[in-house]
């Protein structure tokens, strides 16, 4: 049972305050980082930030990209918005492939059924001696041409004694 208490890494409950500690940066930074786009905090009603713990690591990447790896903002917003669609896209290839999977599990479900009547469907045809459905003519009797000799034509070739 889920309670509506339970904390998830995306639940928004840190203060900025906490989250400038945590992340180390000044709250001042995460405004400005707010502001660009690089981290969207949750708001309260009054409006004030809450981060999530997910909030508090993509702050201290953007610091080790910043400081460490001298990436600009605009790189480290870029960079950070080709990670959250690969996530997505791996999210998506995931769906993706368990839809697979089922659709392969109905597949050889449904060919294990239509196995299963074949051989209901010829059992039943041995034992009567026939078909199980009439089959019709394919065209209407009145536009069937009388064949004059059914049989088929027995000519020997000319120098071939058989």
């Amino acid at each position: 049972m889920t309670s509506q208490f339970e904390l998830s890494d995306d639940t928004p409950v840190y203060v900025i305050s906490v989250a400038a500690q945590l992340s180390g940066l000044h709250p001042q930074t995460l405004r400005a980082y707010d502001r660009l786009g690089l981290v969207s905090p949750g708001r309260t009603p009054g409006g004030g930030r809450r981060y999530s713990l997910r909030d508090i690591l993509i702050l201290r990447d953007v610091q080790r990209l910043s400081q460490e790896e001298g990436v600009n903002l605009s790189g480290i917003k870029r960079i950070l918005e080709l990670e959250s669609a690969e996530q997505r896209s791996r999210l998506l290839l995931a769906e993706m492939h368990a839809e697979l999977s089922q659709l392969r599990a109905e597949l050889e479900s449904t060919r294990a059924v239509a196995a299963r009547l074949a051989g209901l469907l010829r059992d039943r045809r041995d034992r009567r001696g026939g078909a199980l459905v009439p089959v019709r003519d394919a065209m209407p009797v009145r536009d069937v041409v009388p064949v004059r000799d059914a049989a088929p034509s027995r000519e020997i070739a000319p120098g071939h004694d058989h």
